[in-house]
């Protein structure tokens, strides 16, 4: 007899069928407030809803956000909700949450430094 699940299987199955209960068409238009982005495609919200977080959420959570943007989003596509200083000011925070594409952005905001487009070092 199986016990409990684990946390970890809850979440997974609680997300699962959330995911498969809504039928979400995913957007690239990044203008529409009612589309759902499709670098949200983990957990679908409106282009609405993502600004709305953006700029009322707490520290954590917009860092979260943003850093899921940088990872998910074409890079193009991440400065609609977001600017290349405040990458630069808050990348030690979102350095955690970038996963693969952490060497991208960390090459692009040194060539930005190199360039003089932001400033010289790095916040610490």
């Amino acid at each position: 007899m199986r016990g409990r699940p684990a946390l970890e299987e809850v979440r997974y199955h609680s997300f699962m069928a959330d995911w498969q209960a809504t039928d979400v068409a995913l957007s690239m238009d990044l203008e529409s407030p009612e589309a759902v982005l499709y670098f949200l495609w983990d957990g679908p919200i409106t282009n609405r809803e993502l600004r709305a977080r953006l700029t009322s959420a707490f520290h954590t959570e917009r860092t979260c956000l943003l850093a899921k943007i940088l990872r998910e989003a074409r890079d193009p596509d991440a400065w609609q909700d977001t600017t290349p200083q405040e990458v630069d000011q808050r990348c030690r925070e979102l350095v955690i949450h970038l996963g693969r594409r952490l060497p991208f952005w960390e090459f692009l905001l040194a060539e930005w430094r190199r360039q003089g487009q932001l400033a010289s070092e790095p916040p610490q």
